[in-house]
């Protein structure tokens, strides 16, 4: 019996794929999407849309709408597995996987798989964020929390999120440490650091750059509290685990 994916089939598709100037998108291309959505990162999904629609996908059938379907079950494999290892629920994730497929298995045209391939990555990400929530019980630490996620660039001060909140700034705080096991200066300074190292590792922004965006006072105030969290200096970080080849050449 002939082998499959001999050798020489492997070295003619590559050598076809230069003449056309074509390519399969980069492992850390694909890996990306996942990665963001196993932390519950909302970008996960305009990331997924943009590489489906990207064209870097290897050739699996002749006939367009099942060629859709092939990637859509390797995808979902993938987001699966994924959510899995951040903590979802192993049942729960593989019954949603089935119900998906099931589904993709009546598309009748190509744009009801990728809009299809969009509700399974928004639903995934959306469980991780709701994974990765801290247990809190009071509305107010709930709206703080919501407040530092969407307001990382913007300098964040207790009597801000007081006002936010329509709480005595003090309260807040005895709340939000009662609750959290963490004060709020701590809270903020976490999810800052965990914002710069998805910008070293999946972005080209500078550090000045990044410190300017995540509201630091300097670069260098940037670089001495990224050092004490993580271990690293933002270079070190960005040479040991930056995804290279995401971006085109």
């Amino acid at each position: 019996m002939e082998q499959v994916a001999s050798e020489a089939k492997l070295r003619y598709l590559d050598f076809i794929a230069r003449e056309d100037r074509i390519r399969h998108h980069r492992y850390v291309e694909e890996m990306k999407q996942y990665d963001l959505m196993r932390s519950g990162d909302m970008s996960a999904i305009r990331e997924s849309a943009q590489l489906w629609d990207s064209g870097l996908y290897g050739h699996l059938s002749n006939d367009p709408l099942r060629d859709a379907k092939y990637r859509f079950v390797t995808s979902i494999t993938l987001a699966t597995r994924f959510a899995i290892e951040g903590g979802m629920d192993e049942e729960d994730a593989y019954n949603a996987s089935d119900l998906y497929i099931q589904d993709v298995d009546t598309c009748d045209n190509v744009n009801a798989v990728r809009r299809i391939h969009t509700d399974m990555m928004t639903f995934f990400t959306w469980a991780m964020a709701d994974l990765h929530k801290e247990p809190v019980t009071s509305k107010a630490v709930a709206e703080s929390m919501d407040y530092i996620h969407y307001h990382l660039h913007e300098r964040i001060t207790v009597p801000i999120l007081a006002k936010h909140v329509h709480l005595n700034p003090t309260y807040l705080s005895e709340l939000f440490k009662r609750e959290t096991g963490e004060t709020i200066s701590r809270y903020v300074t976490g999810k800052r650091v965990e914002a710069a190292q998805n910008m070293l590792k999946y972005s080209e922004y500078g550090f000045a750059e990044i410190a300017q965006i995540l509201a630091y006072r300097s670069q260098s105030h940037f670089s001495k509290v990224f050092k004490k969290e993580t271990g690293y200096t933002p270079g070190e970080y960005r040479r040991r685990f930056a995804q290279t080849g995401i971006w085109p050449e």
